[in-house]
């Protein structure tokens, strides 16, 4: 039988009498108002409003604004008030580059307003002092004489405005001012050339010419040379030479009265005389031919009896340069016949007769002139020959606009 337990001596604390004697007694009466907050004014209280989860929200700019230096504020303020200063400034230039423009093409009598740049900064203090730094104008088209300048551009320096306000300038005075013109071979292949002409480039003073010129029907292939040179203070001249006209592979026409002038047979159809016996006796036939050939009467009589005496006369080297040595215009009127039986049309031959060297010369002519202004001067600094035309430099001094 086992032995029962036995209770310890000490036994455990009961919990519950511990937590009885921790009690100091009864709890005092504590008022209620004295466990909650104080109570507001209600007219003091703030009215709700939702939370305002934006970042940097006005409130918080403000305050980071509010909480730069005076020196900082101050630096913003001027940048903005010359912001604004800068843009009226330019609002200014503008208006008054379109008033100007409009002006120019109604007292130049231009196609289209020019463009107008006013240099300088700040424009309105230099219309308060009634000067101005510098004025670009650039002009297209002007007409000048038989061609037209593709563009004319002159910067005038320390204009004198009188004006009594941005509008109303009844005038301006231009001590002196620079500029360029561009006479552009596109122009000149349009007014002279008439789409059968181009005019391009060859070194600083020379404008090569090639193209036809149309001759009572027919095509002539012209080839010729401009000098370019300045004349006088305001114009420039053009000298036409190397003018030559080819007429196929038959003759070639060079207007004048020298004797390697006229109207001569190709070196090609000098040499085919002593194939085509037909025309070399036609040629051969006419006493004032032989002549000037310098060919003895009895050679020709032989060559005409015998095609091959013919062929022997017609083929020597010196028959051949005799042959272009011939100036087949002064032929034309007294034997056509002989010049038809060479291939070569009487009419046509009649109107080169006509085609003198200064008749074609005024048809290449690129000469032109700036007009005279009614005060002050113009004056041509230099002419240049280059890819896109004939460029001018240009100068001049007190000149008066308007007023």
């Amino acid at each position: 039988m086992r032995t029962p337990h036995h209770l310890d001596a000490h036994p455990r604390p009961n919990p519950y009498e511990e937590l009885a004697a921790l009690d100091d007694g009864p709890l005092e009466e504590t008022p209620l108002e004295e466990f909650l907050p104080e109570e507001r004014d209600a007219g003091a209280e703030d009215a709700w409003a939702p939370p305002d989860h934006r970042r940097g929200g006005k409130r918080r700019r403000k305050n980071r604004f509010a909480g730069l230096p005076l020196a900082v504020k101050a630096v913003v303020g001027l940048v903005a008030l010359a912001a604004f200063a800068a843009l009226g400034d330019r609002w200014a230039v503008l208006y008054a580059e379109h008033r100007a423009a409009d002006t120019l093409k109604d007292r130049l009598d231009l196609a289209a307003a020019p463009e107008v740049e006013i240099g300088g900064f700040p424009f309105l203090t230099q219309l308060a002092d009634k000067r101005l730094e510098s004025v670009k104008v650039t002009v297209p088209d002007v007409a000048a004489d038989r061609v037209s300048l593709a563009k004319v551009s002159a910067t005038a320096h320390d204009v004198t405005l009188d004006a009594d306000g941005l509008t109303s300038v009844r005038g301006a005075d231009v001590p002196r001012f620079d500029g360029d013109v561009l006479l552009s071979f596109g122009d000149l292949n349009r007014e002279l050339g008439a789409s059968q002409v181009t005019f391009t480039g060859e070194g600083r003073d020379r404008v090569r010419a090639r193209g036809t010129l149309p001759v009572a029907g027919h095509d002539l292939k012209l080839r010729a040379e401009a000098r370019i040179r300045r004349q006088g203070q305001r114009g420039i001249a053009t000298e036409i030479g190397g003018m030559r006209l080819d007429i196929g592979d038959l003759a070639t026409y060079r207007p004048g009265k020298r004797a390697s002038e006229g109207l001569h047979l190709t070196p090609k159809a000098s040499a085919g005389l002593a194939r085509e016996t037909r025309k070399a006796k036609a040629l051969l036939s006419v006493p004032a031919i032989v002549q000037r050939m310098g060919v003895p009467e009895a050679t020709v009589r032989q060559a005409l009896a015998d095609d091959g005496e013919l062929a022997e006369l017609t083929g020597s080297p010196r028959f051949v340069r005799q042959a272009e040595r011939l100036n087949l215009i002064d032929l034309a009127l007294d034997n056509p016949q002989v010049l038809r039986s060479l291939g070569l049309d009487p009419d046509l031959l009649g109107e080169l007769s006509g085609l003198t060297r200064p008749v074609l010369a005024d048809r290449l002519a690129l000469a032109f002139e700036l007009p005279k202004p009614e005060q002050g001067s113009v004056q041509l600094e230099d002419v240049r020959v280059e890819e896109d035309g004939i460029r001018v430099r240009l100068s001049g001094s007190g000149l008066r606009v308007g007023g």
